[in-house]
């Protein structure tokens, strides 16, 4: 009888970075960026990958970088010209754009104590996140959202991904910031539906963690849909704490069980984005993703029909849409590609109360069907 031999080995790693908060980062004067990368006995150098919407809507933004290099080149290094990059989606739909960043990091001799400064949305975020990941086992980068959603949700965690075989983050890593920074005057560059859309985050964490952020939500909706810039602000930062909160203590910070409760009504939006040909946006398609699985939560009879009415309204009051054509018997497939990327087990998020989650390891479909009528009515009633 043959014998096993084992080498037990146990790792632990601690990965520490900030989320700074800040505004007209790119001024001379501001030195935020500066004091987050600069090295005592070298210059930093760093490359500078853009999402082109951002400099569509400031096209002095890239002079003021390059400024800002310039205005303090004993410590910073702008190694290339500023890589710009499509906007949305398409940045992590095409590996075109992972190989163009790579392309740069091997040409102008980036290495892992260098730096990737991404500016741009989640899904940009996301997709240079990715390249930096997988540059050197893991290039530095510091992540600078530029949107509400980007800046109280997805820029601030520890993921990055591609699209791939036509599901959403079907290729990704887990892998840490050097640093975040969020500067507020991006927000005032957005369109209506950018502010609004990362809106849906905050409701998704308020409803699952915390009853009185929600009743806040409801109570300052005039202020969020007039951009009152200081509204918006106290929201990002609340959501954004409680999203860092959440990976900090969760004991499952790279995801390895099934439990995935930031990701409430989300198996639904990512097919309901993928449906739409991304037309429906991250945001959007979340708005409507939570209000499918409250709708399942008060149909199986866990919250009140009040409950719903509130949650329902308060997404249709700062301009969401609760239901979409796209949200059809199709949607069910989701929920397999999302037990798929889970690892097997299906964990849903349903509501308990306004304020407190309880997962689920299934979803009757029959009652997903009649979710989908429910909205579907309360939509028609209302327009």
């Amino acid at each position: 009888m043959h014998q096993s031999k084992i080498i037990k080995q146990s790792i632990q790693v601690t990965l520490n970075f900030n989320l700074i908060f800040t505004s007209h980062l790119f001024n001379q004067n501001n030195f935020v960026l500066l004091d987050t990368i600069k090295k005592k006995s070298s210059i930093a150098k760093a490359i500078v990958v853009i999402d082109n919407g951002v400099t569509a809507a400031d096209s002095n933004l890239k002079h003021e970088i390059k400024n800002y290099f310039n205005a303090h080149n004993s410590q910073l290094e702008l190694a290339r010209d500023i890589i710009e990059i499509p906007g949305g989606e398409p940045a992590k739909n095409h590996e075109s754009i992972i190989k163009l960043i790579l392309e740069a990091v091997n040409a102008y001799g980036i290495d892992r104590h260098s730096y990737i400064i991404a500016i741009g949305g989640g899904a940009v975020l996301d997709a240079v996140g990715y390249a930096a990941a997988i540059a050197h086992r893991g290039v530095r980068l510091i992540r600078i959202p530029t949107t509400v959603l980007s800046q109280n949700d997805s820029g601030v965690g520890v993921k990055n991904s591609i699209n791939y075989f036509n599901k959403k983050n079907f290729v990704g890593t887990f892998s840490a910031p050097y640093a975040i920074i969020n500067d507020d005057e991006f927000l005032t560059t957005l369109d209506d539906r950018d502010w609004r859309s990362g809106i849906s985050e905050a409701i998704k964490v308020a409803l699952i963690k915390d009853y009185d952020f929600f009743v806040w939500i409801e109570n300052n909706i005039s202020l969020l849909n007039a951009r009152d810039k200081d509204c918006m602000n106290a929201l990002i930062y609340k959501c954004a704490d409680m999203h860092m909160q959440h990976i900090q203590n969760s004991g499952d910070a790279f995801e390895q069980g099934s439990s995935r409760p930031l990701d409430f009504g989300h198996w639904a939006a990512h097919k309901l984005e993928q449906l739409s040909n991304y037309s429906i946006r991250h945001g959007e398609a979340v708005a409507i993703g939570i209000s499918l699985d409250s709708c399942y939560s008060y149909l199986t009879g866990h919250i009140s029909r009040l409950e719903l009415k509130r949650i329902l309204n308060c997404f249709l009051n700062l301009g969401f849409d609760v239901f979409n054509e796209k949200l059809n018997p199709d949607i069910v497939v989701g929920l397999n590609e999302f037990r798929e990327h889970l690892g097997g087990k299906l964990t849903i998020m349903l509501l308990k109360k306004l304020g407190k989650g309880f997962e689920v390891n299934e979803m009757d479909e029959v009652t997903v069907l009649a979710s989908i009528q429910y909205l579907k009515k309360y939509s028609n009633i209302l327009n």
